[in-house]
């Protein structure tokens, strides 16, 4: 980059109106909800990893999946509350770089793992005879490595891309955290040049979402013929029952993120920042929740571990008295 061009060495994030009351409320409610999160994911995480009914590929991913969630809120909330509270709300370039990238990063291994999952379902209920022998403890092993490596891969020339840019006007970024539009719109580049950007990240994050969703309907669409020609309803629920929870998850991510990245970038609105909210904060939150009310084993192994812990406690209090 030029040294005549660099003159911005931190950026503003504009978030939401300026308003005293307004930033305390939204404050104390995103800090309920990221604790929350963190909360919810790690039980998640710690009781797919200590009980061995668990122990199989489908919560290999889930466990993965909530490690995510726990990432990717973390890349974006800690900074917006900080924010919140101060009256300069800034971030620095490198910071502002990083969080754009590890946002983006971690963003693309949960949709490569979503499509994982699907193709686990899809072997478990179209393939039962073969699925101990496809799904492997390496294979999942293999799965996850790629979808980081995927994850990494999908964007990590536009973050080069980016810090090769100038920045020289204003410093101003329309967003919660550094978004990559609304970061590329504060460059002093060429129309030419913001357009052929512009579209390369179109189609970067085109290919990481609509890929990973198109395994997923397939697998999803034959995994629906095979449930409807079972022959009792009963086969029929409990089939369903074991894919309810990642087709809310799926719909939910797939959603937010499809009517946030996959179309041409335009200037980042009130709604967007609402649906960026959702993406990034809320449905992290839900995650949890929807493993644990729709998922009957999980049910069963929080409720053990429960009893478990109260009886251990009343243990400990007998030893005390």
């Amino acid at each position: 980059m030029d040294a005549n061009y660099t003159f911005v060495t931190e950026f503003v994030l504009l978030s939401f109106p300026h308003i005293r009351e307004l930033e305390v409320f939204l404050f104390i409610m995103i800090f309920i909800i990221y604790v929350l999160t963190l909360m919810g994911n790690m039980v998640i995480i710690i009781l797919i990893c200590t009980d061995y009914r668990l122990h199989t590929p489908m919560y290999f991913f889930l466990g993965n999946f909530s490690f995510m969630e726990i990432l990717i809120t973390s890349v974006v909330v800690p900074k917006m509350l900080q924010n919140l509270l101060s009256k300069k709300k800034s971030i620095s370039f490198a910071g502002c770089i990083t969080q754009s990238y590890f946002y983006f990063f971690l963003g693309g291994v949960e949709f490569i793992l979503i499509a994982a999952m699907s193709f686990d379902r899809y072997s478990a209920i179209c393939n039962p005879l073969h699925y101990n022998n496809v799904m492997t403890g390496r294979v999942c092993v293999h799965i996850v490595v790629c979808s980081w490596l995927g994850g990494f891969f999908s964007n990590i020339f536009s973050t080069i891309m980016m810090t090769r840019l100038p920045f020289c006007g204003p410093n101003v970024i329309n967003h919660f955290f550094c978004d990559s539009a609304p970061l590329l719109r504060l460059t002093c580049i060429s129309i030419q040049l913001f357009d052929f950007i512009e579209f390369l990240n179109f189609i970067f994050s085109t290919i990481v979402i609509i890929t990973s969703l198109l395994v997923t309907v397939v697998a999803y669409a034959f995994i629906s013929v095979t449930i409807l020609r079972l022959p009792s309803l009963e086969e029929r629920q409990r089939a369903f029952s074991t894919c309810a929870t990642h087709i809310t998850m799926a719909v939910l991510g797939y959603g937010s993120t499809i009517f946030l990245y996959v179309r041409p970038a335009k200037s980042t609105s009130v709604q967007d920042k609402l649906v960026a909210l959702l993406n990034t904060i809320v449905t992290p939150a839900l995650n949890p929740f929807i493993f644990s009310l729709r998922n009957k084993m999980v049910k069963d192994v929080a409720r053990d571990a429960y009893n478990k812990s109260l009886l251990f406690f009343k243990n400990l209090r007998k030893l005390g008295m």
